[in-house]
């Protein structure tokens, strides 16, 4: 029997770790851990000065890297930019339906890249709970990294080495990390750094060099002990004594990249944001006013050089308020005991409404609200970009063993979206009408125009209603209920939105949860209309049947608008006009009397202008004919199907023929499975049978 067990001696790796071992990319490991001499790092940056941009510039930088796209909308110009597609963990923290928001953070980014004023400001994402403005900011955060890591993103700092002769290491330390990962050019005194960048002509046409501030108190004591020790030879220091590597940012690490959340009082000083004493280094270096004792560990100090977040900022105690103001208006912090130490980090917040008002009442706050640029990040109030974040989470891939029938998502959606808006003041429009004009549909008698009109009537639209977290809990819900043979639809979607206004807890009043209530009836309806749409168009979708009836159609206006008679296909006689098929057709789409000339005469000039490009006329191709069409052949066929004999309990074998094709047809069209095809089916025959539905 052969001896299968691995090797022990670890003189060779096994064959599956092996088989992971070569997965690793060699390279790309060596040139993140580059490390050179302070030379080889102002030839590096003399051909990329980028590298040494500061916080804001890197953050610009890193968002127009992924590209953008311009479109119109309402007449207005608007960009779109891909990062907030999350292309970096394939669209898991996407943002939808914010792109002016966001547009508005990029040029708060663009402006303080160019040292127009912004940088010196806390950038305050505010907003109603869930609409994403933690989300930006974990964006925010996580593209750093990964910019970090790319080439174009790359970035540098130093440590101090061969330190143990100096006196200036702890015992047995020969090496000392620059404790804030500074601007390697920081290094160069501040009194002849400019002159210096000039004259190596670091610099280029596309990018100035421009390192502002000084050392960390830590690397500057040391450069002060080297300096003295070198009897002020600068040049000896840097060769002896620096080593630049590359500095990868991550939040895991606590790199670049730091997080502030408040707490109770108690539990929580200034030294979190600025560092604290190493109470165990103090009796080597003999005090606790020794930078070498002392724990650069604050979030405002970890977060140098790239980004720090403020959870709930306004929660913010005002002891806190100084250190703040300070890290954004001077880019200097005040670690206990050592004098203003200089920061380079983008500073972003988040609050809720309820917390930006308190703000407003509180004039201890004064000066904060003095140095905040607020950007409103409102709910979503387009359909389809609020469904976009459900079908992100739910849909087949994700929801194994779970069939969710069409419309289910977009019912939910459509109620969320309902709650955001305001009632339109004029225009005679219902608050569906107004949702589905934002969502890009085109209603009779309404412009683009209008569209602009109400966004601009409405000053508070998306700042109020119900969140997606309440949404996405209740189809969480649905999806775990033991009903519906592993199926959730509509009704049950709506059902679960309804139950649960019950104890929301946000909602503050009964008048409130009296409308949302009122909105999920709205919603009812509308999907009534789809279903029937769908069920007519299900029983319609006889090609061949479909297809006769068009060109019966043509052949008469054809005759008609040319005042001609139709050759009868079956006699063989000459006729008049069918009138009467014609109106039954056009009366489906609402063509009154005095209007079929008109109708008749454009899709004359429909035909005649695909006949001058060398197309053949196809009905499916002019919507308001097809949808005539389907309407008029459901009518002609849905007595013969009987329908309504649906919520019998007999149907008879030729019915149930004609039924089980039509539930074929939208299994294969509409994407419902057995179950939601027979549930829909069923719904809509009793409409039928309750006399209430139209043809």
């Amino acid at each position: 029997m052969t001896d299968a067990s691995p090797q022990l001696d670890g003189s060779q790796p096994g064959r599956m770790v092996a088989q992971i071992a070569a997965m690793q990319d060699y390279d790309r490991y060596r040139d993140l851990s580059w490390e050179g001499t302070f030379e080889a790092y102002l030839e590096l940056v003399r051909d990329r000065p980028e590298v040494t941009r500061n916080a804001f510039q890197r953050v610009h930088d890193m968002i127009v890297s992924y590209g953008t796209e311009e479109y119109i909308d309402n007449k207005k110009r608007l960009v779109r930019y891909n990062f907030f597609r999350d292309e970096i963990e394939s669209g898991a923290d996407a943002v939808f339906g914010l792109d002016i928001p966001l547009m508005r953070l990029v040029n708060v980014f663009k402006a303080a890249a160019e040292g127009y004023g912004p940088e010196r400001r806390v950038i305050l994402l505010h907003g109603p709970v869930g609409s994403s403005k933690s989300t930006i900011v974990r964006l925010l955060k996580k593209g750093l990294e990964a910019y970090s890591r790319s080439a174009a993103g790359a970035l540098f700092t130093f440590r101090w080495v061969n330190l143990s002769e100096t006196g200036l290491a702890g015992k047995d330390e020969t090496e000392f990390d620059s404790a804030m990962h500074e601007e390697p050019l920081r290094l160069i005194p501040p009194e002849w750094r400019a002159e210096a960048i000039d004259r190596l002509g670091l610099s280029n046409d596309n990018f100035r060099v421009r390192v502002v501030g000084d050392l960390d108190p830590a690397s500057r004591f040391i450069f002060q002990g080297l300096m003295k020790r070198y009897r002020g030879d600068w040049g000896k220091v840097i060769d002896h004594h620096v080593r630049v590597k590359r500095l990868i940012l991550s939040e895991q690490d606590r790199v670049g990249v730091g997080t502030f959340q408040p707490k109770d009082e108690k539990n929580q000083d200034s030294t979190e944001l600025t560092g604290d004493i190493n109470y165990r280094k103090i009796a080597e270096y003999g005090s606790d006013s020794d930078p070498r004792a002392f724990n650069f560990d604050g979030e405002f100090n970890i977060a140098n050089r790239g980004i720090v977040e403020f959870v709930e900022v306004l929660k913010l105690d005002v002891a806190f308020l100084y250190d703040l103001l300070g890290a954004s208006q001077e880019h200097k912090i005040k670690p206990k005991k050592f004098a203003q130490t200089d920061v380079d980090e983008v500073i972003i917040g988040h609050t809720n409404e309820a917390e930006y008002r308190r703000l407003l009442s509180n004039e201890f706050m004064e000066a904060l609200r003095d140095r905040t640029i607020k950007i409103d990040v409102p709910y979503i109030t387009r359909l389809g970009d609020e469904m976009k974040i459900y079908e992100k989470d739910f849909n087949a891939r994700r929801v194994r063993g779970r069939h969710i029938a069409p419309h289910t998502i977009e019912v939910a959606s459509m109620w969320a979206v309902l709650t955001r808006l305001e009632d339109p003041k004029k225009h005679n429009l219902s608050l569906l009408q107004k949702m589905k004009l934002y969502d890009g549909k085109v209603l009779p008698g309404y412009t683009q125009d209008t569209v602009k009109e109400l966004r601009k009537e409405s000053k508070r639209e998306g700042m109020e209603g119900i969140s997606p977290r309440y949404v996405q809990d209740k189809v969480s819900n649905a999806l775990v209920t033991d009903v519906a043979e592993g199926t959730i639809n509509p009704f049950m979607m709506m059902n679960e939105l309804e139950k649960g206004l019950t104890h929301h807890s946000l909602i503050t009043s009964e008048d409130q949860r009296k409308r949302y209530r009122e909105l999920i009836g709205v919603v009812k309806q509308e999907y009534e209309e789809i279903v029937k749409n769908e069920v007519q168009r299900a029983i319609s979708a006889d090609e061949e049947a479909i297809a006769k009836l068009a060109a019966n159609y043509i052949d008469n206006i054809k005759a008609y608008t040319l005042r001609e008679r139709v050759r009868n296909r079956y006699t063989g006689q000459d006729e008049e006009p069918d009138e009467r098929l014609m109106r039954s057709i056009e009366e489906k789409i609402d063509i009154p009397e005095n209007r079929k000339d008109d109708f008749r005469r454009e899709i004359m000039n429909f035909i005649g202008a695909k006949a001058v490009e060398g197309k053949t006329f196809d009905w499916q191709t002019n919507d308001r004919l097809r949808r005539a069409l389907e309407l008029k052949l459901f009518e002609d066929q849905k007595d013969s199907i009987k329908l309504k004999t649906l919520v019998s309990a007999v149907v008879d074998k030729e019915t149930q023929e004609k039924i089980d094709i039509i539930k074929a047809r939208m299994i294969r069209y509409f994407g419902y499975n057995e179950v939601s095809a027979t549930d829909v089916l069923n719904y809509v025959a009793s409409i039928y049978a309750r006399g209430d539905a139209k043809g």
